[in-house]
C-alpha cells in the first residue's frame, strides 16, 4: 500500500531558505528599504529582521558556508552576497518575494546540498548581480524518518548531502529508479510561493505549472516551501555489495558485458558502476579499476540467481553480499561501516574538497576495443572518473514528456565525469578542470545525439555557453535542449505565463520567450 507524507514548512524551522540579497544596480533602493519592506509586510512578533545576516554580522559566515559542499566556492575571491535572509515560516518567504521585487533584487533559491557549480551561493557568476535563496530541506532528514518504519522509502538521492529542494524538482533519482522511477515521478503535491508572493498548492497553481515543476528545475518558477510525496514500499531485508575488478580481472569484459543488460535485468537490482583511475604500485603505472555498487530489493539467494542467469561475468559470490535493511544500505551507499547509527546521516559537515561533475547518456553499447581506449585515456589523463548509473525498468515505463525530464525509455545508463582535488591555485584548478572537458570531448562519438543530453542536477556551466546575456531565451535554448529535449518549449511558454519578467533567474533556469 502506497503511503504519502507532507513535510510542512513550518516543521524544518530555520533549516528551510537562505535568500541571498544583492543589488541590481546602484541605483536600486538600499538595503535599509529592504528592512523597511520586510517590517513593513510581516508581524511584529515574528521578529523577522533577526532573520536577516550581513558581512557586519558575526554569524554571516557560518550561515553562508555551513552548507557549501565544493571548496571552489568557499575561497575568499569568491563573490560573496550582501545579505542572507533564512526564514522560518512560509509567510516569510512570501514577504522576502514581495520586497525583493519592491525594491529592486534578483532572487535565488539555495538549498544547501552539492550544488555542483555553487549557483546558489556565488552572488554573479555570469556578472550580474542577484538575489539568491534555496530552499534547505535534506534527503537524510527523509530517509533517517522514513527508516523507522522498516518497510516504506523514498527514490531519491543516495548521498545524504543531497537538498531536497532542488533534488527532488530537477528529477531527483537514486537507487531505486529502475523499480520507481525518479523522486519527481513520486510528487503529489507542492507549495510554491510565486512572483506575486502567493501560496499556490497543486490545485490553485494548475496542472502546467505543476507540471513544469516535476522535473523543470521549482527555482525558475518560485519558491517551493513543501512537498507532498508517495512513498514506496521495500522489503524487510534487502541485499547490497561492493566489488571491484582491475584490469587483470577482466574489468574492460565487465563493462562491456553490462552495457548489453544494465537496463534490461531484474527490476529489483540497480548497479553503479565506477571507473576510477589508480595507481599501480607494483608497476608504477596507472591502471583503471572498475568498482560495482548494487542494491536488490530482496534476500541475496534471489540477487545470486538473477545474476548467474544474466551476468554471470561479474563474478558475485556469497560473501560478497551483505543483507540488511533499507535504511542500512543507505549508510552502506554513504559509505559509512557496517553498524552505523542512521543519525549519522544528519551530519552537515562543509565539504573539504574542489570538484568537478559532468554528464552524458550512453544508448548504444560501445565496443570492446573502444572501450580499451576510453580505458587508456582515463589513464593518460591521470584522475576523472566515470561513473555508470543504470537505467531501464520503470524509467522506461513513462514517456519522457510526462515529466520535464525526458531521458527515459532507450538510455542504457547516465554518465557522470567527475573529478576531485584537493590542491590549492588556478594551476590545479585549470589541471582538472581540462581533464574533465578533455575526457567529456574524448566521449562525443559514444553518447546520445541531436541533442547530446545532459542532466540539469549535475550542474554544469560549460554546457550550452553561449554568452548571450542580452538575451536570456536564445542563452537558455543552447543548454535547455539538452537538459529537456522537446519539453523546454512548454516549459518555455508556462515560465512566459507565471514569470514573465523572469524575476526568478539563474545560471541555468528556464527563461521566458520575452526575456
Amino acid at each position: 500500500m502506497e503511503t504519502s507524507l507532507f513535510r510542512a514548512f513550518s516543521s524544518l524551522l530555520s533549516l528551510l531558505l537562505a535568500i541571498h540579497i544583492i543589488p541590481l544596480a546602484a541605483s536600486t533602493p538600499s538595503y535599509l528599504s529592504f528592512l523597511q519592506c520586510l517590517s513593513k509586510h510581516s508581524d511584529p512578533s515574528d521578529h523577522i529582521l533577526s532573520r536577516v545576516y550581513t558581512p557586519n554580522n558575526s554569524s554571516y559566515d557560518s550561515v553562508l558556508q555551513h552548507y557549501i559542499r565544493n571548496k571552489w566556492f568557499n575561497r575568499s575571491t569568491t563573490p560573496k552576497p550582501d545579505t542572507i535572509f533564512t526564514p522560518l515560516q512560509e509567510s516569510h518567504v512570501q514577504v522576502a518575494v514581495i520586497c525583493c521585487r519592491k525594491t529592486g533584487k534578483y532572487l535565488k533559491i539555495r538549498s544547501g546540498g552539492h550544488d555542483y557549480e555553487g549557483i546558489s551561493y556565488v552572488s554573479n557568476i555570469s556578472k550580474m548581480k542577484l538575489l539568491g535563496s534555496k530552499l534547505v530541506q535534506f534527503w537524510a532528514n527523509f530517509i533517517t524518518e522514513f527508516g523507522r518504519s522498516k518497510i516504506h522509502a523514498f527514490p531519491a538521492g543516495v548521498c545524504p548531502t543531497v537538498g531536497v529542494g532542488g533534488h527532488i524538482t530537477g528529477g531527483g533519482y537514486g537507487n531505486l529508479l529502475r523499480k520507481y522511477g525518479l523522486s519527481v515521478d513520486n510528487l503529489i503535491d507542492v507549495h510554491i510561493v510565486d512572483v506575486h508572493g502567493r501560496i499556490l498548492n497543486r490545485e490553485s497553481m494548475g496542472e502546467d505549472l505543476f507540471w513544469a515543476i516535476e522535473g523543470g528545475g521549482g527555482a525558475s518558477f518560485g519558491v517551493i516551501s513543501a512537498y507532498k510525496i508517495r512513498l514506496v514500499k521495500v522489503p524487510d531485508v534487502v541485499t547490497v555489495f561492493r566489488v571491484v575488478r582491475s584490469l587483470e580481472e577482466n574489468a574492460i569484459d565487465i563493462v562491456y558485458r553490462w552495457q548489453f543488460i544494465a537496463d534490461k535485468i531484474d527490476n529489483n537490482l540497480f548497479i553503479r558502476l565506477t571507473l576510477k583511475p589508480i595507481d599501480d604500485k607494483q608497476k608504477g603505472t596507472k591502471t583503471i579499476e572498475a568498482s560495482s555498487v548494487a542494491l536488490f530489493l530482496g534476500e541475496f539467494r534471489k540477487l545470486l540467481l538473477v545474476l548467474d542467469r544474466d551476468f554471470p561475468r561479474l563474478g558475485i559470490h556469497i560473501e560478497d553480499c551483505r543483507e540488511m535493511s533499507w535504511i542500512e544500505s543507505e549508510l552502506f551507499w554513504a559509505n559509512f561501516r557496517n553498524g552505523t547509527q542512521p543519525d549519522a546521516l544528519l551530519n552537515r559537515m562543509p565539504g573539504g574538497k574542489f570538484l568537478k561533475r559532468k554528464s552524458d547518456y550512453l544508448q548504444k553499447p560501445i565496443r570492446k576495443d573502444k572501450l580499451k581506449y576510453i580505458f587508456d585515456k582515463m589513464i593518460e589523463l591521470g584522475d576523472t572518473e566515470l561513473v555508470f548509473n543504470a537505467y531501464g525498468g520503470r524509467m522506461n515505463e513513462i514517456p519522457e514528456w510526462e515529466t520535464p525530464f525526458p531521458h527515459r525509455a532507450g538510455n542504457i545508463f547516465k554518465i557522470q565525469y567527475a573529478a576531485n582535488w584537493e590542491e590549492e591555485g588556478k594551476e590545479a584548478e585549470n589541471f582538472y578542470l581540462n581533464q574533465t572537458r578533455v575526457l567529456y570531448n574524448y566521449m562525443t562519438p559514444f553518447v546520445s545525439k541531436s541533442p547530446r543530453c545532459a542532466f540539469l542536477n549535475y550542474r554544469d556551466l560549460d554546457i550550452g555557453v553561449s554568452h548571450n546575456e542580452n538575451n536570456r531565451y536564445i542563452e537558455g535554448r543552447v543548454y535547455g535542449l539538452k537538459y529537456f529535449k522537446d519539453n523546454f518549449n512548454k516549459l518555455v511558454k508556462i515560465k512566459t505565463l507565471v514569470d514573465p519578467d523572469n524575476f526568478f533567474w539563474n545560471e541555468r533556469s528556464i527563461p521566458p520567450l520575452a526575456a
